[in-house]
């Protein structure tokens, strides 16, 4: 009977406790594991958020080189721009035949014109306040005229450029001495 008594009571305590035992010792092991694996998904999810961070930045920073870019280009054709409406040509006295100064200023403006076929100017001819006001309004035409075929010769088309003749009127300097006459004498170029 002893020996039914520790094979009962074997079979009622022990094996209980060994099953309980090793069943603990299972969701040990599932707990590490689970712990484990949600550590490795947090790290897999910073890397992630730390990846997305820094293509963010990039495309941020390649945005902002891009908006530079775009800002100096504007720069550069405004700054382009007038210097074509504000170099005027010259002219001698009673004389519609462009200098060599005039020729390198209509160069840069052709090719101003060339590189933007959107844009069409109009050219205005001034002279001095010596002579009658028909012959300045003809001298200044002439001098506007002489400019436009300058340019059409340099490949700029005829139908983008207009003219038109001021004479003596609109002088850029109001004195009345050679200085301020070789300053009157000129073509201005207003783009339309």
């Amino acid at each position: 009977m002893r020996k039914k008594f520790w094979i009962v009571l074997a079979l009622t305590i022990v094996i209980p406790g060994f099953l309980f035992t090793a069943s603990c010792a299972k969701k040990a092991v599932k707990e590490e594991s689970m712990a484990s694996q949600q550590a490795e998904n947090e790290a897999a999810m910073k890397a992630k958020e730390a990846a997305e961070k820094a293509k963010q930045e990039e495309m941020a920073k390649q945005q902002a080189m891009e908006e530079e870019n775009l800002k100096k280009e504007a720069m550069m054709k405004q700054e382009a721009m007038d210097a074509f409406v504000n170099e005027d040509i010259h002219f001698d006295f009673d004389s519609s035949t462009l200098t060599p100064e005039a020729q390198d200023i209509l160069k840069k403006k052709a090719q101003w014109l060339l590189n933007n076929p959107d844009k069409s100017a109009t050219i205005g001819g001034y002279c001095d306040e010596r002579g009658t006001t028909e012959y300045n309004l003809a001298l200044g035409e002439r001098r506007a005229a002489s400019a436009k075929a300058f340019l059409v010769d340099l490949g700029v088309p005829a139908s983008r450029l207009t003219t038109i003749s001021y004479g003596e009127e609109r002088p850029v300097d109001p004195g009345h001495n050679e200085a301020a006459w070789a300053k009157n004498r000129r073509c201005h170029f207003v783009i339309d």
